[in-house]
């Protein structure tokens, strides 16, 4: 079963699924905000966080793990950024009954073909020799070359966890599965079209948010967002690239507001 975090006790249920490198406590400073009204979960996706690790990536598999937390008795709001959102729009089209309504965060249901980038952190995070790291700002300076945005190391950093319980005393490890994240990175970037043969489209309303400086959200990927997602609206925020909720988070947690109310 996923690891999740729960925030709130009253009101519908809002589920956020993360994207690659990430955690589910990645979204918790707006998770916070909209818990004085809605049950908030934030989940941990596979190979990634406190959640199980796997031995292969699957799109549509992850899709199912996160569909055992959700009830038809209690369908919900299902928030996914990047990695996250195309597994949260599988959530939506393979078990419907579960999803009321669909946010879909800087990502399209398109096969990408920029793996490189990725890639590039993922060999930089293995480099790190974990055993004779004496700090997370050494880790840092190892990343530097690999990844030269702050905002972004910041967030690999986060799943850099010192493992106080290590038999030979205080040792690190990454809380996400970098083989496996790198070996099956075409996965990840791709969609699974093949495996939604026969699928129906969602017929539920769909956010769909995406940063001005992103190339995610594409106009040449409209086609496919429309045909599977045919209620879906679409906002651009300014002065925000891939990340967008943690570049522009006010701005992002009041369209996020207004979709939910």
């Amino acid at each position: 079963m996923l690891h999740t975090t729960e925030l709130g006790t009253s009101g519908s249920r809002v589920v956020f699924c993360h994207g690659l490198f990430g955690q589910g406590r990645n979204f918790t400073a707006i998770a916070k905000q909209l818990s004085d009204r809605h049950r908030v979960s934030l989940v941990d996706m596979p190979d990634h966080g406190r959640s199980p690790w796997s031995d292969r990536f699957d799109y549509l598999a992850a899709a199912d793990q996160v569909a055992e937390l959700l009830s038809p008795d209690d369908p919900v709001a299902l928030v996914g950024h990047s990695m996250g959102g195309k597994t949260a729009m599988l959530v939506a089209l393979r078990h419907p009954e579960l999803v009321e309504k669909l946010v879909v965060v800087d990502v399209s249901p398109v096969a990408y073909d920029h793996a490189t980038e990725f890639d590039g952190y993922i060999k930089a995070m293995r480099a790190i020799d974990l055993d004779s790291l004496e700090g997370r700002a050494q880790a840092e300076d190892a990343l530097r070359e690999a990844v030269p945005s702050p905002t972004v190391r910041g967030f690999l950093l986060q799943s850099l966890r010192r493992d106080e319980h290590a038999a030979s005393g205080e040792r690190w490890r990454w809380l996400l599965n970098l083989e496996l994240l790198g070996r099956d990175l075409d996965e990840i970037t791709g969609w699974p079209e093949a495996g939604l043969a026969g699928t129906s489209p969602y017929q539920g309303p769909v956010l769909w948010v995406g940063g001005a400086d992103s190339a995610y959200v594409h106009p040449d990927y409209v086609a496919a967002m429309d045909h599977w997602f045919p209620r879906n609206r679409r906002v651009t925020v300014k002065g925000a690239g891939h990340w967008v909720h943690s570049e522009q988070p006010e701005v992002f947690v009041e369209v996020l507001k207004r979709f939910l109310d």
